[in-house]
């Protein structure tokens, strides 16, 4: 293998390691529902859903959110589909599109048949349904999760106090807060109006606070809303990220040793040559 096969070589797989890096944490499942009702193969509704479910994926390329309301041409009433998707609101618009791409063809093959579903990733949320649902506020809780306990005492609840309180003070759709090791975030649905988004999220950080208690980390996700803190973080890098970044440094000492290696034999390789040449 000479020098130029080496280093193609290494730029595809840092490539590969790279997109896995980048990518990982932004595409974790958090939850998904499907609907019990059925549409039937090759109906108009089916025709709408696979409308809306593109044009989702097409108008992330532009917008981290935005809603739909499609019926194509010789639908019923009753074929009519709504939907709409919203990435977290620091996300780049690559890693947006990205991820609702990946929520959308989850969803489709996860709901397949359904005549509506909800899917929430780490970085998106994507839903469709045949009733309308836009800025309609619903606070049902869809997932909850908390970490193991820690003392009372700790520090770590002071400054997820802190974090909290500064989430519930309201303002925007998206709110980030970070005290020490400990962040958080909260995100209402785009659709609903700032006082329904406050309403939400406060509503979501006093259940989080009531059932994860002393917890070290907290997921309270409702319909329209989600309230979360850890000391994890959700605006950097993950530990699964790490696992990536440790194995890229493995990797990469690799190669540079077979790198080192291939030039001291083709060196060497040369040297004998050019030595028999001159007998």
């Amino acid at each position: 293998m000479n020098m130029q096969s080496v280093w193609v070589l290494v730029m595809i797989i840092l490539t590969q390691l790279s997109k896995s890096c980048c990518s990982s944490s932004l595409n974790s499942f958090i939850y998904v529902g499907c609907s019990q009702l059925k549409y039937n193969p090759g109906s108009p509704y089916e025709s709408n859903v696979n409308s809306i479910l593109t044009s989702i994926v097409n108008s992330a390329s532009y917008a981290n959110y935005n809603n739909f309301k499609i019926s194509l041409p010789g639908s019923a009433a009753g074929d009519v589909v709504y939907g709409l998707f919203q990435c977290r609101g620091d996300l780049a618009a690559a890693d947006c599109r990205q991820c609702v791409s990946d929520a959308v063809a989850r969803l489709g093959a996860t709901c397949t048949g359904a005549s509506g579903g909800a899917l929430q990733l780490e970085g998106c949320f994507v839903r469709f349904d045949n009733a309308s649902f836009v800025g309609v506020e619903d606070k049902t809780v869809v997932s909850e999760k908390c970490g193991p306990m820690v003392g009372e005492e700790s520090d770590v609840l002071t400054r997820r106090d802190s974090v909290l309180s500064y989430l519930g003070a309201g303002g925007q759709y998206f709110r980030a807060s970070g005290a020490g090791k400990v962040q958080g975030v909260a995100q209402c649905v785009q659709d609903l109006s700032v006082p329904e988004c406050q309403d939400c999220v406060s509503e979501a950080i006093q259940r989080l606070r009531a059932q994860c208690g002393s917890a070290a980390w907290g997921d309270m996700f409702f319909a329209k809303c989600y309230a979360r803190y850890s000391q994890r973080g959700y605006t950097s890098k993950t530990e699964n990220d790490d696992e990536v970044e440790k194995t890229l440094a493995i990797f990469i000492g690799l190669v540079a040793g077979v790198a080192i290696l291939v030039v001291f034999l083709s060196f060497l390789s040369k040297a004998l040559d050019h030595k028999g040449g001159g007998k």
